[in-house]
């Protein structure tokens, strides 16, 4: 993806809609297990495809496998590849736009309350719900950002590069939605894989009539402290102790979390 969203040809001619991550439902929980590339390719999916399920000789560790995967991707639509309402539709029309309403589905492309309800239930979740062994899902997390009011546009620039040039390798998927100062009425939708930000995009309006700024990341070992403080900071609302926006500007790496 980064190789894609990177290459100055590409980039002018295509557009990242959606991502889209293919899983094995007989050896999809071996595969996790042994490598933590399969994690992070379950995590940054917008749909999640389950294959081979007819194959699944016991249920019981089917059904562990789709708790596993909305575990690790809360915001990801999951699919099953022999269902005949599924078929190629599977592979479209994952990304912001619906083609049913022509319209931006900005909820349902965040995935944000599916988001807030992982970070929410995290320590629950994981404590009924995990197997233990299963250490590279504990690595990675989601995160829902909020502010409601509109922020300058250089202020959520220098949290981003901040934030990529800091944790960039952990930062796997970001999606958000921002309310600008500048234009407010007029929301700018980006997103970005690690380092790689896509061309930011304005919609000619807010299509759910919410306003606000509202960030999804799904991260790999990143400190949520430094990402609320950082945020937080950046939207006018430092925590106590912890240097403000202007602070920053002058000093990138005054919030410790490296």
């Amino acid at each position: 993806l980064q190789s894609i969203m990177a290459h100055p040809a590409l980039i002018q001619a295509f557009r990242l809609d959606g991502v889209i991550t293919l899983v094995d439902a007989v050896n999809g929980n071996a595969t996790l297990d042994a490598h933590v590339e399969a994690v992070k390719q379950v995590a940054v999916a917008d749909r999640i495809v389950l294959s081979k399920a007819d194959l699944a000789t016991d249920p019981n560790e089917l059904e562990m496998l789709r708790a596993r995967l909305r575990q690790i991707n809360p915001g990801a639509e999951l699919l099953d590849a022999g269902d005949t309402e599924t078929g190629v539709a599977a592979l479209f029309d994952c990304g912001l736009y619906n083609p049913a309403t022509k319209s931006a589905d900005v909820r349902r492309w965040l995935g944000e309350e599916a988001a807030h309800d992982h970070h929410h239930h995290a320590g629950h979740d994981h404590e009924h719900g995990h197997d233990h062994g299963h250490r590279h899902d504990q690595r990675v997390r989601s995160y829902s950002l909020v502010h409601d009011g509109p922020v300058p546009f250089s202020a959520i620039e220098m949290f981003l590069d901040l934030l990529r040039s800091t944790h960039g390798e952990r930062l796997l998927r970001m999606k958000g939605v921002i309310e600008l100062r500048e234009d407010p009425s007029r929301p700018l939708v980006i997103h970005g894989v690690q380092k790689i930000l896509h061309p930011p995009v304005q919609l000619p309006s807010w299509p759910d009539g919410q306003r606000g700024t509202r960030l999804v990341l799904i991260t790999l070992d990143m400190p949520e402290d430094y990402i609320r403080r950082l945020f937080a900071a950046f939207t006018d609302r430092p925590s106590v102790d912890t240097p403000d926006r202007a602070a920053l500007e002058n000093n990138p790496l005054a919030i410790a979390g490296r």
